[in-house]
């Protein structure tokens, strides 16, 4: 389990994240969600390490993440798989060489052994034999796939997703949701994703947080998320849903 407790964070005079506190558990797709400037990526970056908290901590399995220094933070670190948004590729890499980064950074396997690890994750995420193209030669979806090759190369406790299927059609969208939920069940990973996209959450949200304006403002699951009664998360959902029908009747 990963425990945020009283997390604030601050930018100046702007105070991003207001005290907020959640746990997230193995096996199931963990949703952070809001609007523009809630807060969401920030807190995701504080959770890995990339922004520091100014208050606050977060605890993986019990270990302290934020009271560790560098050294300290590598053992976590290893266990963490993270899919960035636009995927995060290396254009000068092909497929292979892309997912083969984290194990050529954080393991002493031969190459051989290295080489099945990739082959066995392209397996996983249905690119067999793409291993020599390169990230200009792929599509958004593919690109998407290969992220998630790569996040799951080190075999990772901890999975954390940033806007997944950003710049995705709907049918591709649904392809990674699914590819996401199933390698969480399957591996039992702590997933954590953020998102705006109401399908996503409405498809595999089995455990919502909203953040507005900076706090935790409603925490449930996809079949919560209907009935609420919480104005700013009415709000939010109504929104997403009306856009998405204007985009439809183009």
């Amino acid at each position: 389990m990963i425990e945020i407790k009283n997390i604030h964070k601050t930018f100046g005079d702007n105070h991003v994240l207001k005290g907020i506190s959640a746990e997230f558990k193995e096996g199931i797709c963990n949703l952070i969600i809001g609007g523009s400037g809630s807060g969401k990526t920030t807190l995701l970056k504080c959770m890995v390490g990339l922004h520091e908290p100014d208050e606050g901590s977060v605890i993986y399995d019990g270990r302290d993440f934020t009271r560790m220094n560098f050294q300290s933070r590598i053992e976590i670190r290893t266990e963490i798989g993270m899919l960035f948004q636009g995927s995060a590729l290396f254009d000068s890499m092909n497929v292979e060489e892309n997912i083969m980064f984290p194990l050529n950074m954080f393991t002493e396997q031969h190459r051989k052994e290295k080489l099945e690890r990739v082959n066995f994750c392209l397996e996983r995420v249905n690119l067999v034999d793409k291993n020599k193209l390169f990230p200009a030669e792929l599509s958004g979806g593919m690109k998407k796939r290969v992220g998630i090759a790569r996040a799951i190369a080190m075999n990772p406790k901890y999975l954390f997703v940033d806007e997944p299927n950003s710049g995705l059609d709907p049918k591709t969208s649904i392809v990674i949701d699914e590819l996401i939920q199933e390698l969480t069940e399957e591996y039992k990973t702590i997933t954590i994703i953020v998102t705006h996209d109401m399908n996503s959450v409405m498809g595999i949200g089995e455990n919502i947080i909203f953040l507005h304006d900076g706090e935790k403002w409603w925490e449930g699951s996809n079949k919560e998320i209907t009935s609420t009664d919480n104005q700013e998360l009415n709000d939010f959902v109504f929104a997403s849903k009306f856009m998405r029908s204007l985009k439809k009747n183009k």
